[in-house]
């Protein structure tokens, strides 16, 4: 999936437009990550500012790309993050961890699911490793508390309009941080 093209964007929307990349942090068989995230990158493509990279850990390569070089050209990460065992899957930590360099000054959201927590005891774990790594997570999250029932058979979520403005606010917040620590990275290097 990808969002608009930088040539589609035209001159003056190139700079507003920040590289997002989706991380579908579930390599279980039977997984549910496909599906919410799939919903998720639909959001995202939806916006002009947005150029999409979703990014499977299933199958992290894409066009001769590894996974390190695609979170590298990002100016933001999602994370579509279920919630096993009260917190997140190793595969993702193992993938978080296989990198430093290209978390570091990147902001980080996250979009998680589950049961009755909704993923939120996964987010706030991963929170702490990613301010290990010097990257910025923003506080918007969107959440799906018993997501295999809020999630009909055709992708979208039960109560659409109220999970698109959940997903609208975590995209502005991303959009905002994107394009600033962008500038200052571009301005001076990070000291780390």
């Amino acid at each position: 999936m990808t969002g608009m093209t930088d040539a589609a964007a035209g001159p003056d929307r190139q700079q507003d437009q920040y590289r997002l990349a989706v991380v579908l942090g579930s390599v279980r068989e039977g997984r549910f990550v496909t599906t919410v995230g799939g919903w998720f990158a639909r959001q995202a493509s939806r916006r002009d500012d947005v150029k999409l990279d979703v990014i499977d850990l299933a199958a992290p390569e894409e066009g001769g790309r590894g996974f390190g070089e695609r979170i590298g050209a990002a100016d933001a990460v999602v994370v579509v993050v279920p919630e096993y065992n009260h917190s997140f899957p190793g595969e993702l930590k193992t993938a978080i961890d296989s990198l430093k360099p290209e978390w570091a000054t990147k902001p980080v959201g996250f979009v998680s699911y589950g049961g009755r927590g909704g993923g939120l005891r996964a987010v706030e774990q991963l929170r702490l490793v990613f301010a290990e790594l010097h990257a910025t997570t923003v506080r918007e999250v969107v959440s799906f508390h018993d997501a295999w029932q809020v999630f009909g058979p055709d992708g979208e979520p039960g109560r659409p309009d109220e999970a698109a403005r959940a997903a609208g606010a975590l995209l502005d917040q991303l959009a905002w941080w994107a394009l600033a620590l962008r500038r200052a990275r571009e301005d001076s290097p990070y000291p780390a």
